[in-house]
């Protein structure tokens, strides 16, 4: 049986970078909301030689199209990786949809592959360094690690105010939390599940945030490593963590952001 590499948001910049890389150890089965951004980008992998590739259209807040990429993963093989990419920033929605897409798809998701998780299973979710720019422990808290809960979005809405840049911060925050929650869960399956926040980085949705929110140029002023990431860096760090070189890597968050955060005058 070969190894499945599920990817969403699998059209993105991101997404791509990173199946170019697993795409050379398994099947890769790419999830995205878009039918005819999936088929391009399965035409760019088959130029590049990644032929084994399989497309599934799917919204992730939809628990019944959740259900059926699982089912179309354990059909392909034995089910290695969950790399979930998929997600919205700030300019690209209102606040409950951020939350719904952001927090309440990525609890459906591990909801969903983690009955076919095994050993040497791994999640890797991506949240962002505006998860660090947010207090780990307040009122919100709680519920966050409860994203399936059928009132949450309406509940957190009294903490984002209906500012979608607020949704966005704590939807990620959301992410890692859920990451350390769920360690023990994906455990006991011998599965690990690990969470990646980028910093700013060169891709399609990071331009668009870059030319409608002028704090992304203070941010990257204050980048120590001066620029911005790349999807290839970012896919050579999923691409360690989904590997057996990463074997006693869980239940953490990796800040890839080129010493953002480190360097925010808020940061203790």
């Amino acid at each position: 049986m070969k190894d499945v590499y599920v990817i969403t948001g699998g059209t993105g910049g991101m997404g791509k970078a990173t199946a170019r890389l697993v795409g050379k150890k398994g099947t890769v089965l790419l999830a995205d909301i878009s039918e005819e951004r999936l088929a391009e980008t399965k035409a760019e992998l088959a130029d590049k030689g990644i032929t084994d590739v399989h497309c599934l259209t799917v919204d992730i807040t939809s628990p019944e199209q959740v259900e059926a990429l699982v089912q179309k993963t354990a059909s392909l093989g034995d089910f290695k990786a969950l790399i979930h990419t998929a997600g919205l920033s700030p300019t690209m929605a209102d606040s409950k949809r951020i939350t719904e897409v952001n927090l309440v798809g990525t609890g459906q998701l591990l909801d969903g592959f983690l009955p076919i998780a095994a050993k040497g299973s791994t999640a890797v979710c991506i949240s962002s360094m505006s998860g660090h720019m947010v207090p780990k422990e307040g009122p919100y808290t709680e519920l966050l690690k409860k994203p399936l809960l059928p009132d949450v979005v309406e509940k957190l809405e009294r903490f984002t105010q209906g500012d979608s840049g607020a949704a966005y911060s704590l939807s990620k925050l959301g992410v890692i939390l859920l990451v350390e929650d769920q360690a023990w869960d994906w455990g006991q399956k011998g599965a690990r599940i690990v969470s990646l926040s980028p910093g700013t980085i060169n891709t399609p949705m990071g331009r668009q945030e870059a030319s409608k929110q002028p704090q992304m140029e203070l941010m990257l002023k204050r980048t120590p490593l001066g620029r911005e990431g790349e999807p290839a860096e970012m896919a050579s760090v999923i691409e360690f963590l989904v590997s057996n070189k990463a074997s006693y890597i869980t239940g953490t968050d990796i800040l890839v952001d080129g010493g953002t955060v480190a360097n925010m005058p808020n940061h203790s």
